[in-house]
């Protein structure tokens, strides 16, 4: 493992274990990823002895500022390119109600037991009478080649102690595309009501990272399988499921979800697109209908999903600004370019398109491709050369006529001085007559036009022109 140590840190790291007389030991994520091939910028040092004295010796030949916890018992330095962590090697023990440990001083053996997974257990001395030597009691790198999460001690204690490992398991599966040690996946399943201890920040925090890794699906249906999902986040729970009437059954809205949100995946690596893919048909549960002689509806479902966006942001604790409201926008607009696709295109149909979207166009038709989940490959063709019609088309239109975040070209102001009144009903009137005027082709996206409109709507409800050249 030596060769992996040529970073200048671990030198200068080698020479104060020397100097002090100290091991210390790279352990964790650090050694997981490197094995694995994987970039890493974050190293957890443990020290069998002071971690923050060890640490001042470091930072003190760095010549680099150390952060220091005392009540945690570590501290943290950035140098170059990698932020190192310092603690002194220890053992924990938990207490029913908190996933905050008891901790006392230990070998380095209990502190690689405290350790949530075998593939974050792993060690690589640090001291030179051991240098480059892995450290690995648990199978660690065994379970990498199997790709398989397992945990170090027994699961039940494991998950019960920190029920946040549930999801941390879920998430490096996801991540890793790994699987559950089977045994670990019935103590989750056992440990369910134990994630209620989990503040919401903490759990919002492992399902970005789950939807943020490569393929999704695996750490969702992880999720639902165990149970965790109904108690995290059960309105996305409450999508599974197929009803029947008259022999008549409507797609599983859950796995068509996770089939999007795979499909998006391949396009995008933007967390809050990705939300909106989560979202988009969240609202089917709550507007399902059963047509007789038709079939199962969903009407209505864009607006009732974009509605409940903000309460679902609320109380998952994400962040309620704009990102919220692309989400939002998303999930109100996603049917639209799929109808498009069905129909012949009309300009007006694209102005209206144009001027609800605006920037977030593109981001929009990313979502309306994924959304073909369709197992007939003649109407995957039909529709994805019918997405190409309507992308040349709105190229076309937005080139011409400049719909893409419209600003009035006669503004209420203008109006009123035209017509010499104040503000009120009229000016809202011809406002809205302009902009409907221009989407709908009848008149030129330009001010001279505009104008000329404006006068002659004006004079149509009475109103007399006393100025013309505003």
């Amino acid at each position: 493992m030596k060769q992996h140590l040529q970073h200048p840190l671990f030198g200068i790291v080698t020479q104060t274990a020397a100097e002090q007389n100290v091991h210390a030991y790279a352990i964790g994520g650090f050694v997981r990823d490197l094995l694995l091939h994987r970039p890493s910028k974050d190293v957890d040092i443990v020290v069998m002895g002071n971690g923050i004295e060890f640490a001042e010796r470091v930072a003190k030949k760095l010549h680099v500022k150390l952060a220091v916890f005392k009540n945690f018992g570590t501290a943290m330095l950035k140098y170059k390119d990698v932020e190192v962590e310092f603690v002194g090697a220890r053992k924990e023990s938990y207490r029913s109600d908190s996933r905050k440990p008891i901790v006392e001083n230990g070998t380095l053996e209990d502190d690689q037991k405290r350790r949530d997974f075998t593939i974050n257990a792993l060690a690589i001395a640090l001291h030179p009478d051991q240098l480059g030597e892995l450290l690995d009691p648990f199978d660690g790198v065994e379970d990498m080649q199997r790709k398989l999460i397992r945990t170090p001690l027994n699961p039940v204690e494991t998950f019960s102690d920190d029920p946040l490992r549930m999801l941390r398991a879920i998430r490096f599966a996801s991540q890793l595309d790994f699987t559950i040690d089977p045994v670990a996946l019935e103590a989750i399943k056992s440990n369910v009501e134990r994630i209620s201890i989990i503040s919401q920040e903490r759990i919002t925090e492992e399902l970005n990272k789950i939807i943020l890794s490569p393929k999704p699906s695996i750490g969702f249906k992880y999720l639902f399988d165990t149970g965790l999902l109904k108690k995290i986040f059960p309105l996305m729970a409450n999508l599974y499921g197929v009803e029947y009437i008259d022999g008549k059954g409507h797609k599983d809205n859950f796995y068509h979800t996770l089939q999007v949100l795979d499909n998006i995946c391949e396009t995008t690596n933007d967390l809050w697109l990705r939300w909106a893919t989560i979202l988009h048909d969240i609202a089917k549960p709550h507007t399902k209908r059963f047509e007789p002689g038709h079939g199962w509806t969903f009407h209505g479902h864009e607006d009732k999903g974009a509605r409940m966006v903000p309460k679902i942001f609320a109380e998952l604790k994400l962040p309620l600004n704009e990102k919220m409201k692309f989400v939002q926008k998303m999930v109100q607009l996603h049917l639209r370019p799929i109808v498009l696709a069905q129909e012949v295109v009309t300009d007006s149909a694209v102005r209206r398109l144009l001027f609800d979207a605006g920037d977030d166009i593109e981001a929009l038709m990313l979502l309306c491709k994924a959304d073909i989940t369709t197992k007939n490959e003649y109407k995957v063709k039909k529709y994805r050369n019918n997405f190409e019609l309507v992308q040349q088309k709105l190229k076309d239109v937005e080139q011409r006529d400049k719909i893409r975040n419209w600003q009035p070209p006669v503004s209420g102001t203008d109006i009123m001085s035209i017509f010499g009144i104040k503000e009120g009903r009229e000016v809202g009137i011809i406002k809205n007559q302009i902009r409907e005027a221009i989407l709908e082709g009848e008149i030129p996206n330009s001010r001279e036009a505009a104008v000329e409109f404006t006068i002659r709507k004006g004079e149509e409800i009475g109103l007399k022109v006393v100025a013309t050249n505003i």
